[in-house]
Order: structure tokens, then C-alpha cells, then sequence
């Protein structure tokens, strides 16, 4: 390696430790303090998720268990204290040694925290009177996160809290424009409100930081120390390599496998990148498309399901939808997106000409074909049926011993694949700048590391069909690594006869540790960052600013929903540049999601939550590589040797195909596999595919051979086609037969049981006397009955006033109690049911793919007698 790229891949990790882990790295005995009190965090989180308090408790009879709120507690208290320590807080500052301010700085951070653990009971008896002390251990804990928000991510975040604290204290200002003010809060309901209870700080964000994420980071920090990413890119390689453009596609594939257990994108970016991207640029990629294709790779693996940057737990909290479910829903999207972006890398290789690496002769080709095979597929499918039926018979069988018997199968599967890696020599890590003669053979490099698979198959196993919570899940999971990463040196010495067991499991605990330290490192920014949106959430839930911003919004939009997508996206793209992407997505989706419901209601379309949610995840994420801010762009040019704005920007031109399917999968669902059996699933996904990878042909303007203007515009048309066959169907068949509001009871009385109705009403606005708004909303029947009654067990009853039928305010704790809130139910004119409706009886929406493969037939035949490169 030169001293040159020597010289990059240190920026390129000096940039991620800045972001990531903190660029502190103390000398004489501090060095062993950051690296100490992070592995004492990650004690601490394993201990709180696993059953020894509950035991200790018993055994001892000692208050031994931690309730959420505690938990909370000591979790930020942990992550200021490593701010301060491993965050310079000036560019001039030692990275060294620990200055004295900043020890200072760390006492105040962990007393303000721990004051709410010692006195908690004293301030649940004073629930809403603040003393003197809780104001000032207040004021310390708020200045002391913002100190940590500017050490460990920088101003932008701190600038966006600080914007909505002074929102709480001066809203109600002569300067704040009026339809932006509320009546203001003290200081000490407000500092009550941020500190003191688990509306602000220690908010669900938090708590999901602390029981769920941690755990799911510490897991990838040890699978990867454990030398799991290493493995994922040889395999990569080994199977895609010989490909056009192989190791650009091989990125593709590593990031992917990364995106299973890591959740930064920067920090994927270098890990792969550092190996990946110098193959790119030998094999014909220039610099800044070698470093775009990483970006678009790393950035994606946030959106690979089970980890998915870890907000993926945030998104199940806030919308209510089961962790399984979230990860369904998410699935289908990813898968999409990658496909697509091999096939980008493809088109690339095409126009550059670029051929794939050599593999192995041909007469070996035909056996490591037959041993990956063999070794790789069916040593898969072998593992998974004894997974899914032997601990599915256990767990049926012997309903008390699911546990143990789990852990045995584990146990054996376990030792029989270390066995069988033991019989070849480990994986090195390869110098990239190294010459490679020949691809290694797929076979050779899967059966080296397939037990590394065996705690992604755990987690996904308990997740999934074990039913567990994510937080418990992942807590076996880790264990299970920890088991792996502790004993895989030893047991392969002990396999190969070759001694040194004392030496191999020192390296086995190294590693742990390594990965310990290294998962609550990682740690530190999303504590924070998740602590920061605290204070965004506390003060929406505070002053109701979502109401008022969302009012702005919708103004500036014109009532217009596609006009509205298009301005969130703008803002989770803007707020992203400087924020991560998980506090982004909470300050986002805590503003808009529900204008979004909303307005999408008042139009006729009824979006899910969870989808609103996802649309602004995706957004939020795109953001690591829209230039000029997109760190991971950075990251990849400071390996590439090439510019980071035209790396930044070559990788949005990547990511545009990821920023279509926010929008496909608000008005079509079926992408998020909602409501969807699993032959229909399997055609969905066929047809997303086909039409994504449309769209990215069309993004590149090449499909068998440059685009001509007219072939873009029909391959785009029948990509929207393939994604969206309902719209046309709206053009030619309305979605619903309406009935009017009067004949509401009527229509309901005489639909099937489990049948929705859409209704539509109008009424004076809560927060607005003098105007009337129209709201559209989807009614669930229940078991048939009488209309009136069937209404009547959702919360809504109905009266018949004149020529017209209206509607009383619905109670608190039914279904859509949501409308008193939207609505002045008490104002001079009453709620009127406008309409009522029902699905109609069409034809279905995928006749219109019959139109949009012709259409493509002739693009095809058109681009065929051009084609001047083979295809494949």
C-alpha cells in the first residue's frame, strides 16, 4: 500500500472515530480509561437484559431490578460521561489526554442524570412542584446534553433542540408570527417536563436507545471484531467477482450482508470500502464512481432489515407496529433497492466496457461450483430445517424446554461447522493494492465462516418465530456471539492439533472485549442523539407545535399531498446533512407523519402510519450522500483518492431510485407486504423488480444500448405502470360507490362482516372557528348487524337532523377520538356526514401491465438493433 492510500484509508477512519466513536485516544494510564468505562456500559446493558436481576433479586431479596425509567437514567449518564471523555469538545483540543473541563463536564453530566436515580422517590412525591435542586440539577443535565450533542454531532442538531426550547419559552413573543404562537411555559414546567419525568429527555426515544438498540449494536460490533466482516466481502467476492464490473458488485453484496447487523452507513462505507473500492478503481471504475457506488451500497445497508440503522425500533414504538411486522414491511423495499443497484453497477461496467475478474480454471470451475453448492446452500438448508423444525417440535413437544434444547442444537451446529472451517486455513485480510491472480472459489470461502450465520439465524428465529421482543432477542443473539467470539480460536486449535490454547483464547477474549468497547462507542452519538430528540418530542408534546408547523406546511403545499411529500422529503434530505439519520427520522416524522395521515385522509387516500414513517426513514438515510454535506461521500472519497462533492453527487444519481419507493409504497402498500397473501407477494415482488430495475435503466439511459429521448419517456411510463396499475384504474373506474352521508346507517347494515366503510365528514375546524374542513376516514364494521349499532362500537353516533344526518363527538379511548381534537364538535353548525362509501366492483388493476409490456417490447426491439455489447 502507498503512502498515498496509506495516507486516505487514515482519513477515511479518522473521519468515522470523529462521527462514529470519537477521535480520543488517551495515552499513559487514561488510555485504559474511555476504553474501560465503555466496556462497563456494555456490562451494565447486558446485565439489565438478561434474567440475573431478577435472580439476584430473589436470591438475595435486594431491590436488584431496574425499572425502564432507571434504566434510562444510567444509559445517558454512561453516554455523557463518554462524550466528554472521547469527544474533544474544540478542534484545538488534546486528543491525547483528557483535559481537566472535561472531567468537570463529565461529573456534572453523570450527577445531573444519577440525581434522578438516588431521589426518585422524593420526586415522584412531588410530581409537578419542582424544588430549587431539581431546577438546577435540571438546567446542568439540559446544558451538559447539549455540550454532548455538540461534541458528538456537531451543531447542526444542538441548533434544531435549541430552536424548539426557546419555542417553549417564547412562543407566545409579539415577534413570533401569529399563527405560530402558544401561550409560552415557566421555567420550572418546562424543566419538569424536559428532566424530570419521561416526557422530554428520558422519552420513548431514549428508552428504545437503551433497551433495544444498544444490544443490536453491541451484536454487529462483536460479529464484525469476530472477523464476520471479513468473511461477508471474501464471500462476496468469491461469488460475484468474475462478473462484469464484479468487485463494484461484490460492494453492492458485502454492504448489504454489513447491513444486517450494522446500523452507520459512514462506518460501512470504510469497513468495505477500504477493500472494495481500490478493486473498483483497478478494474476500470473511476475514483469518485468507485467511491459512489460504496456510498450507495453503505448508505442502503441502513435499510436491510433486522437492525435498519437502529431507528428501526423507533418506527415500531411510534407507530405501534409489532417489531415482526416493521421488518416485513421493510423488507420488500430493501431487496428492491439492491437488485437495483447491482443492476446500476451492470449498466456502468456496460458502458465502460469493463470486464469481471479471473476465477478459477474451467475444469475447477464445474467442482467449486458443486462444492459452494453442496457446502453453501444445502448446509444452509440443512441448518434451517433443523432450526425451524427441530426447535419447532421441541418447543411443541416440551413446552418447558424451548430454551435448553435451542441452546444444544446451537451447540451442535455449532461445533460440526467450526469443525469443518477448521479444515481450512482462516480468512486474511487481503490488502486491496495487492495483485489478485485468481478469485478464490465460493465453496472454499463459505464453509470458513458459516458458523458466523448461526446468531443472525437466532435473532431472526426469536424475532420471528419464537415471538420474542427485540430487546430479549437480540439479547440472545449477543450471547450467542459473545459464546462464538470467546471460544472459535480455541475449539479450532484444539480441531486442528495444533496447541496454543492459552494463546488462542487470549485472542478469543481480545476480541470480545474489542467488540464490547467498540459497540459502546458507537453508542455514545446515538444516546445522545436520541436524548437530544427528547427535547424535540417533549416540547411537540408540550406546546403542540406538529398542529402548527403542520398547518404551515399544508398552507405552503396548497392542500396538495404530492406537493407535501415533496417538501417533507426536501426537509428530511436538509435536516439530515447535519443531523443523524435516527434523530432526523424522530424530528421529521414527529412534525409530519401525521399531517401526512392527515391530508392524505382529506384526499381520499388513507396512508398507514407505518408507511409515513418509512417514507421519512428513506429520506433521512439519503441524506449521508447528498452533497455537500453527506459524510459517507467523504468517507468513500478519502479511500477513492477522488473529489467528495462529485463522489456525493454520482451517488444521489445511485440513490434516485431509492428515493422513488418512499413515494411507491404511500399509494401502493402491497410494496410493504400490507394486507398481502404469499402468492401475491411473490407477483409484487417480481413486478417491483422488473419495474425498479426499468427505472434505473432509464436513470442511466442505457438499457441494451444508449437511450434515445422517447425510449426514457416510455420506460419510464412503464415503470410507473408496473408500480402504480391502480392510478390508471381511477382514470377509467371510480375506487368507490358513494352514497350520500343520509343513507350512512343504510349502507353500513348491509355490508359484510369484517367490510370498511370510508366516510367522509365536514366541520368546523378546533383550531380555526371561522373555517370548515372535510375529513375522509376508514370505518372497520365488525360482525353484521344493524347499521347504527355497527357504527356505534367504533365510537361514532349518528343523528339525524333534517335533511341531513350528523355526527356526535366521539369519547374519549374509542377508535376516533382522534376527530374531537380536528373538529369543534360543540361550534354553531354540527359535524355533517357528507358521504359514505364502499369499494366498488372493478376490473382488476394489473390488466394495465398487458399495455406496459407491449410498450417495453418495442423499447427492446428498438434498443436491440443497436446493441453493440452483449448484455451479460
Amino acid at each position: 500500500m502507498t503512502a498515498e492510500q496509506t495516507a486516505h484509508r487514515v482519513d477515511a477512519e479518522s473521519l468515522v472515530a470523529a462521527t462514529d466513536t470519537g477521535a480520543r485516544s488517551p495515552v499513559g494510564w487514561q488510555r485504559w480509561l474511555i476504553p474501560g468505562i465503555a466496556f462497563i456500559w456494555a456490562l451494565f446493558q447486558l446485565y439489565v437484559a438478561s434474567p440475573l436481576p431478577f435472580i439476584f433479586a430473589q436470591a438475595l431479596d435486594l431491590p436488584l431490578v431496574l425499572n425502564n425509567t432507571e434504566i434510562r437514567i444510567v444509559h445517558l449518564a454512561f453516554a455523557l460521561v463518554l462524550a466528554a471523555f472521547a469527544y474533544p469538545l474544540f478542534k484545538s483540543a488534546s486528543r491525547h489526554s483528557i483535559p481537566w473541563y472535561d472531567w468537570i463536564l463529565a461529573a456534572l453530566g453523570a450527577a445531573s442524570c444519577l440525581y434522578l436515580f438516588v431521589f426518585k422517590d422524593q420526586i415522584a412525591d412531588r410530581a409537578g412542584l419542582p424544588t430549587d435542586w431539581d431546577l438546577i440539577m435540571s438546567t446542568i443535565g439540559m446544558i451538559m446534553l447539549g455540550v454532548a450533542v455538540f461534541r458528538s454531532l456537531g451543531l447542526p442538531l444542538l441548533i434544531v433542540a435549541s430552536i424548539f426550547v426557546l419555542y417553549v419559552f417564547f412562543g407566545s413573543a409579539d415577534w413570533i408570527p401569529g399563527t405560530l404562537q402558544w401561550k409560552g411555559a415557566s421555567y420550572g414546567k418546562a424543566m419538569w417536563h424536559y428532566w424530570m419525568q419521561t416526557e422530554g429527555v428520558f422519552g420513548v426515544a431514549l428508552g428504545v436507545s437503551a433497551t433495544m438498540i444498544f444490544l443490536f449494536v453491541m451484536f454487529g460490533a462483536i460479529l464484525e471484531k469476530a472477523g464476520a466482516g471479513n468473511f461477508f466481502i471474501k464471500i462476496a467476492f468469491a461469488l460475484l467477482g468474475h462478473l462484469r464490473g464484479g468487485p463494484a458488485k461484490a460492494a453492492v453484496v458485502a454492504s448489504a450482508m454489513s447491513g444486517l447487523y450494522s446500523g452507520s452507513s459512514i462506518a460501512n462505507t470504510v469497513t468495505t470500502g477500504t477493500f472494495t473500492i481500490p478493486l473498483m478503481k483497478k478494474t476500470g471504475f473511476p475514483p469518485e464512481k468507485a467511491g459512489a457506488v460504496e456510498v450507495a451500497s453503505s448508505t442502503n445497508g441502513q435499510l436491510t432489515p433486522p437492525v435498519m440503522g437502529a431507528a428501526a425500533f423507533l418506527i415500531s414504538e411510534f407507530t405501534g407496529t409489532p417489531y415482526t411486522e416493521l421488518i416485513k414491511n421493510a423488507l420488500l423495499p430493501a431487496l428492491i433497492s439492491y437488485i437495483a443497484l447491482v443492476y446500476i453497477v451492470h449498466l456502468e461496467a456496460l458502458k465502460l466496457g469493463l470486464a469481471g475478474m479471473k476465477r478459477p480454471p474451467a475444469h475447477m470451475r464445474l467442482m467449486g461450483r458443486l462444492i459452494g453448492f453442496l457446502t453453501g446452500f444445502l448446509g444452509l438448508a440443512v441448518l434451517a430445517g433443523l432450526v425451524y423444525y427441530g426447535l419447532g417440535w421441541v418447543r411443541e413437544a416440551f413446552p418447558g424446554m424451548g430454551l435448553w434444547a435451542a441452546s444444544l442444537i446451537f451447540l451442535v451446529a455449532y461445533v460440526v461447522l467450526l469443525w469443518v472451517a477448521s479444515q481450512r486455513p482462516d480468512l486474511k485480510v487481503d490488502d486491496p493494492n495487492a495483485p489478485i491472480e485468481e478469485l478464490p472459489r465460493p465453496g472454499a470461502v463459505a464453509v470458513t465462516g458459516l458458523y458466523f450465520l448461526l446468531p443472525i439465524v437466532i435473532l431472526i428465529w426469536c424475532i420471528m418465530i419464537e415471538r420474542l421482543s427485540p430487546a430479549t432477542s437480540a439479547f440472545y443473539a449477543t450471547v450467542a456471539m459473545i459464546f462464538i467470539a470467546l471460544t472459535q480460536h480455541p475449539l479450532k486449535a484444539l480441531f486442528r492439533g495444533t496447541g496454543n490454547f492459552g494463546f488462542e483464547a487470549a485472542r478469543g477474549v481480545q476480541e470480545w472485549m474489542a467488540g464490547m468497547i467498540a459497540g459502546s462507542r458507537n453508542m455514545i452519538a446515538i444516546a445522545v442523539a436520541t436524548g437530544a430528540a427528547g427535547v424535540i418530542v417533549g416540547t411537540i408534546s408540550l406546546t403542540g407545535a406538529h398542529q402548527v408547523i403542520g398547518e404551515f406546511v399544508e398552507y405552503v403545499s396548497g392542500g396538495q399531498l404530492m406537493v407535501m411529500l415533496v417538501l417533507v422529503a426536501i426537509m428530511s434530505l436538509i435536516l439530515g446533512m447535519g443531523l443523524p439519520t435516527t434523530a432526523n427520522y424522530i424530528v421529521v416524522s414527529s412534525l409530519m407523519a401525521p399531517v401526512i395521515v392527515t391530508l392524505g385522509a382529506q384526499q381520499g387516500l388513507i396512508v398507514p402510519l407505518v408507511a409515513v414513517h418509512l417514507f421519512v426513514f428513506y429520506f433521512g438515510i439519503l441524506a449521508d450522500d447528498t452533497p455537500p454535506v453527506g459524510l459517507a461521500a467523504f468517507a468513500a472519497a478519502a479511500i477513492s483518492g477522488g473529489d467528495p462533492i462529485k463522489t456525493g453527487i454520482q451517488g444521489f444519481t445511485y440513490d434516485i431510485r431509492t428515493a422513488l419507493l418512499p413515494f411507491m409504497f404511500l399509494f401502493n402498500t402491497q410494496l410493504l407486504l400490507i394486507d398481502v397473501g404469499p402468492f401475491e407477494a411473490i407477483v409484487v415482488f417480481i413486478v417491483a423488480v422488473i419495474a425498479m430495475l426499468l427505472f434505473a435503466a432509464a436513470t442511466q439511459r442505457y438499457l441494451l444500448a444508449p437511450m434515445r429521448w422517447w425510449e426514457v419517456v416510455a420506460v419510464l411510463l412503464v415503470s410507473f405502470t408496473l408500480f402504480r396499475p391502480g392510478f390508471w384504474l381511477d382514470q377509467v373506474q371510480a375506487p368507490y360507490d358513494l352514497s350520500p352521508g343520509t343513507q350512512a346507517t343504510e349502507v353500513a347494515g348491509s355490508l359484510p362482516a369484517g367490510a370498511q366503510l370510508r366516510m367522509t365528514i365536514e366541520g368546523t375546524d378546533f383550531t380555526n372557528p371561522d373555517e370548515r374542513v372535510t375529513k375522509t376516514f376508514m370505518v372497520p364494521l365488525g360482525e353484521p348487524g344493524p347499521g347504527a349499532e355497527r357504527l356505534d362500537r367504533e365510537g361514532l353516533t349518528l343523528f339525524e337532523d333534517g335533511d341531513q344526518v350528523t355526527l356526535d363527538e366521539p369519547f374519549p379511548g374509542t377508535p376516533h377520538f382522534r376527530l374531537a381534537q380536528e373538529l369543534d364538535f360543540y361550534a354553531d353548525e354540527p359535524v355533517v356526514i357528507e358521504s359514505v362509501g364502499v369499494a366498488a366492483e372493478r376490473m382488476p388493476k394489473e390488466i394495465f401491465y398487458i399495455p406496459a409490456f407491449l410498450v417495453l417490447l418495442v423499447v427492446l426491439w428498438s434498443q436491440r438493433r443497436r446493441q453493440t455489447v452483449p448484455a451479460f
